[in-house]
This record gives structure tokens, sequence and C-alpha cells, in this order.
């Protein structure tokens, strides 16, 4: 859509010039010509009315264009929010196992295992002191 929205501006923007380029003469009819050929005869009405039509043209490029891109914004919040999401649930998932685990040994240490697996797995020893 965004790519129709553009070739549409292009192309009206195009004609327009190229109609303005080429029909620098005035008079009650113009004759108009595009590279070297004389299509058509157009009068002041004709040229005003083309003009409407090829704004309206270069309108709805533009409203196509910007609807395209309002899209793709929408499109990318929604995919960073689902990032994200998945993101929180995982963090929040660690934290549950990492409860769970505290729990397991709470509990274990109440049921009265040894001494051995009671003990921290590791102790702070400061030099030239006993255990």
């Amino acid at each position: 859509m965004l790519i129709i929205g553009i070739l549409l501006m292009a192309a009206a923007a195009a004609f327009t010039a190229l109609l303005i380029v080429f029909n620098l003469s005035g008079g009650p009819d113009y004759v108009v010509s595009l590279f070297g050929s004389h299509p058509f005869t157009i009068n002041a009405l004709g040229a005003f009315l083309s003009g409407i039509a090829l704004t309206l043209i270069f309108g709805l490029g533009l409203w196509l264009a910007l609807g395209a891109a309002a899209l793709m914004a929408r499109r990318s919040r929604k995919r960073r929010a689902a990032r994200d999401a998945v993101a929180e649930r995982e963090e929040l998932r660690g934290r549950l196992d990492e409860t769970r685990a505290d729990s397991d040994r709470a509990s274990s240490a109440a049921r009265g295992t040894t001494e051995a697996s009671r003990r921290p797995a590791h102790r702070f020893h400061l030099p030239r002191h006993g255990h």
C-alpha cells in the first residue's frame, strides 16, 4: 500500500510537471504536447478539471502512503509489546523456579536431613582464623 501510494503521488506529480513544461504557450484552446506528440486539445475548463483530478489522485496516493506508515507503526508496537511480554514471563518463571527451589531446601531442612546437607555449599573463611 505504501509503494502504491508513493507511485500514485509520483505519477501525478510527474504528469503535472510534464504538462506544465511542455505547454507554456497560452490561448483559448491549448494543444497538449507530450514528448513531441499532440494527443489532445484542451480548453481552460478542461485544464481546470484535469488539475482537480490530478490533485485528487495525488491526495489518494498520499492517503495510501500515510495509512501504510500508520499500519507499519501499529504492527511494530504490537510486536514490541509481545516481545516485552515474553521477556517478563520468562523473568517471572525464573523467579518462581528460584522460590520453589528455596522452598524445597527449607522443607528438606525441616525434615531433619544430615548436617552435611544443611551446611551451605561454600563458607567464607578469614585468613588465620579457625574453621
